[in-house]
């Protein structure tokens, strides 16, 4: 798994590249706590490179939208791979997280949440 982290005005894209499993799903939980100790509590997931997540990449995810929804923010997820979807589905995420179509939309989301 690859991340890279790209700063915008208000919020920070966070690219996912691979997949995120119990070997590495602390490193995500790390650098969404390091995107938000950077001042970014309204973070956008790109997740159109990411080809499967475990049971540990959704307590990482969880783990972000409830930290940032406490800071006054809000984890966004764009560009969710079928299968993936399927799996945050099945687990009921789906109700849970803001999904969107592509980074481009999940962006925007903010500017129209403001």
């Amino acid at each position: 798994m690859q991340i890279t982290l790209t700063p915008h005005d208000t919020l920070a894209v966070l690219a996912i590249t691979g997949s995120i499993d119990s070997l590495n799903a602390d490193e995500l939980t790390q650098r969404f706590a390091q995107a938000m100790d950077q001042g970014h509590v309204r973070l956008v997931a790109d997740f159109s490179l990411v080809n499967y997540t475990s049971s540990a990449g959704l307590r990482s995810l969880l783990g972000a939208v409830k930290s940032c929804r406490l800071a006054g923010g809000d984890l966004r997820v764009a560009a969710v791979q079928p299968q993936v979807n399927r799996v945050l589905e099945i687990a009921g995420f789906t109700s849970i997280l803001n999904i969107y179509p592509d980074v481009r939309h999940a962006v925007e989301s903010f500017t129209e949440a403001a």
